[in-house]
């Protein structure tokens, strides 16, 4: 894969991604225009020595890098695997179980097995201290600092190492958490302290209690762990700029990041969307899904309209036992279901993950002590990977491995041959990602038939067309070098800061210069940021929202809005935008009913240099230079196993077609063509995929 760049910097990007099972590297030299890869194992022990190894593969070294991009699963890991640091909470009195209490959902009334949220403090972790405010802000009890002081010897007998403090109405007046925190900083020091106005100047006492708890929980972890890669890389004579990747897809200082960890939780499957934008963009596609499959799980987001779709808020571990987190982040829907997925016969029923087999043991045929059958298992039994060519013959597969344990722990149990026991497999992965595509889809009131499924990961490309077909999308298109395309969609990222204000009011009545005001109070936030900022950007870019809902109603509707509304003072198009965003996502809407306003919005973008996609070779229909031979592979529609065709994708020419089934090999993926399918190489050297019905 190559890029351009219009202009020349002289300067060198350089992009990791840490996954569950690889890490990814990705580095572009906008004065000599080329990319470089590289791709390794992700090392659980030590993360950072990843990042070392797949840097080296990639040929490129840290001293010549101006800007150093980074994501990882380190946060939203600590908080799924239960790993973070001894946290205590710290709130208004009479308000400790408002954290346990929460929202008291119950989705599935008849769910025997219904769990509810595990809080990650437990009750006699959680403190009360006097003060309050009332919800105008004002104050009514002051802060007994007396009392704050004498938690500090009950903090430290149960070695805390994070303290999170939440306070009534604290988004309308910070100034009591402020202090809470300095004193806390005075007596426990060396401890990580959050405080909740600091991540979400939002209502909801819950939501915002449930965020500022999390971020203190994995922050010592993230601290250190961001730490120790900037000792890492300084030892490599890095001298540039690190930036980590935030959940919306934007570039966040690392110094932030730091106290703001939990705004790096989606950060790897997020820059997979911006690099989804990209694709998407170049080719004149306004509505495309990313499709991110890797050896752990399988992302989904929406590029609609020529932009992705964001949420203000999240729940993360699944919904009817998950914690929300209330900040900005790309909207993205996640299974447990990726090339390590363990299956496993329960009850006499075949299951596939959550459970993975990662990068240490890994699946059975990576031959480094697994012993559970895997996807990647079932994909090499039924001839879509091959044993000898795996990440480009770096890493042969033990196929006879894969072949036992699927007999021994899938096949034999339920009485199926090997085959069939690998297809199962593959069929129930497939319908569990199809999953994702539709909750980000369908769920949102969108058909999924109008998309491109832009497809990635290392796995992304061989369910790519199955996935489509179980959810009757028609085009498909994989990127070049899609077993790296987060870490290259990190290229893509610009500087962001997203800001947030409560401010309840009807929008009938709502005064055009106060509003203005508290947006001009955001937007300078976010232009002092950007100018803080060690890189420059090209331009920075206001975006303004606001959250609405009809009287009456209890959620609401994040509802974007062009600056020409608010210079206008034009309360009607604001009311239209939001009847027609409410139509979109709920199949009504009432223009006749009052609306109000319940939170302002804003995000300021500092535009950064980027690569542009540089067109390939052009060649005939036949891909003759690029078929490489052929071997046997089953689809479930022949029901046996059949001589198919295999090209290498790198000698791919832009107008070579090729009609399924086939396989096309590159050497970090496996794009499997099913029966039907039918492929063609466009300009930029991606495959788009025309999905039989």
């Amino acid at each position: 894969m190559a890029a351009t760049n219009n202009e020349n910097s002289g300067t060198m990007a350089l992009a990791t991604d840490i996954g569950g099972t690889f890490t990814d590297v990705a580095s572009f030299d906008a004065a000599t225009g080329r990319l470089r890869l590289g791709k390794t194992l992700t090392t659980p022990h030590a993360l950072v020595e990843g990042i070392e190894t797949g840097v080296d593969k990639a040929q490129v070294r840290f001293a010549d890098a101006a800007v150093f991009l980074h994501g990882t699963t380190v946060a939203i890991n600590a908080l799924l695997e239960r790993t973070g640091a001894p946290t205590a909470l710290v709130t208004t009195e009479g308000f400790r179980d408002v954290y346990e209490i929460g929202r008291v959902n119950r989705p599935d009334s008849y769910n025997l097995f219904f769990a509810k949220h595990d809080p990650l403090v437990p009750r006699h972790r959680r403190y009360e201290v006097s003060e309050r405010l009332l919800a105008s802000g004002e104050p009514l009890e002051p802060l007994d600092e007396a009392q704050l002081r004498a938690l500090a010897p009950a903090l430290r007998a149960q070695s805390i190492d994070a303290v999170a403090i939440l306070f009534l109405h604290c988004y309308r007046n910070p100034d009591h958490e402020r202090r809470a925190k300095a004193v806390l900083q005075e007596l426990l020091p060396g401890a990580f302290i959050s405080a909740s106005h600091e991540l979400s100047q939002e209502y909801r006492e819950f939501e915002r209690c449930s965020t500022v708890v999390a971020n203190a929980y994995v922050g010592p972890r993230v601290r250190d762990y961001l730490a120790q890669i900037e000792r890492r890389i300084a030892q490599r004579d890095f001298r540039g700029t690190f930036l980590v990747v935030q959940s919306t897809g934007g570039l966040l200082s690392a110094d932030r990041a730091k106290r703001e960890c939990i705004r790096m939780l989606e950060s790897g499957p997020a820059a997979g969307v911006i690099g989804t934008r990209a694709i998407a963009q170049a080719l004149g596609l306004d509505n495309a899904i990313a499709f991110d499959m890797g050896g752990t799980t399988a992302k989904a987001g929406v590029i609609l309209d020529g932009q992705p779709l964001t949420t203000g808020s999240a729940l993360i571990g699944g919904y009817e036992k998950a914690l929300p987190v209330q900040i900005p982040m790309m909207d993205i829907f996640e299974v447990g279901t990726g090339g390590g997925s363990i299956a496993r016969v329960e009850h006499g029923a075949l299951l596939v993950g959550p459970q993975s087999a990662g990068a240490e043991p890994g699946p059975a045929c990576y031959g480094r002590g697994g012993t559970d059958p895997t996807v990647t298992d079932a994909n090499l039994v039924l001839g879509r990977l091959s044993a000898s060519h795996f990440l480009g013959g770096e890493m042969p597969l033990d196929e006879a491995a894969a072949v036992a344990t699927l007999r021994d722990k899938v096949a034999t149990p339920l009485e199926l041959d090997v085959v069939e026991a690998a297809d199962g497999i593959l069929r129930i992965a497939v319908t569990k990602m199809s999953y994702a595509v539709k909750a980000v889809t369908t769920a949102r009131g969108l058909d999924a038939g109008d998309f491109a499924l832009v497809a990635y990961g290392g796995a992304g490309p061989l369910h790519a067309t199955a996935i489509a077909r179980e959810i009757g999308m028609r085009r498909v298109v994989i990127p070049r070098a899609p077993g790296h395309f987060s870490a290259f969609g990190m290229l893509f990222a610009d500087l962001r800061y997203d800001f947030v204000r409560t401010w309840f009011t009807d929008l009938q009545s709502a005064a055009f210069e106060t509003l203005d005001a508290v947006f001009d109070e955001l937007e300078t936030q976010g232009r002092a940021a950007i100018a803080a900022a060690a890189v420059v950007p090209k331009e920075v870019h206001i975006g303004r929202s606001m959250d609405m809902r009809y009287v009456g109603q209890e959620h609401v509707v994040a509802v974007d809005l062009p600056i020409e509304f608010f210079t206008r003072r034009d309360r009607a198009a604001i009311k239209r935008a939001f009847d027609e965003e409410h139509r979109r996502r709920y199949a009504t809407s009432a223009p006749a009913e009052p609306v109000e306003i319940a939170s302002l919005r804003a995000t300021v973008t500092g535009v950064t240099q980027k690569p542009v996609l540089e067109a390939i070779g052009r060649g005939s229909a036949e891909p003759a230079a690029a078929l490489t031979g052929s071997r046997p592979v089953y689809f479930s529609a022949f029901g046996a196993f059949r001589e198919v065709p295999t090209f290498s994708r790198p000698k791919l020419l832009a107008g070579n077609c090729i009609v399924g089934p086939a396989i096309v090999e590159e050497h970090a993926s496996t794009t499997v063509l099913m029966p039907g399918d039918s492929l063609e190489v466009d300009a930029f050297g991606n495959l788009g995929i025309s999905v039989e019905s």
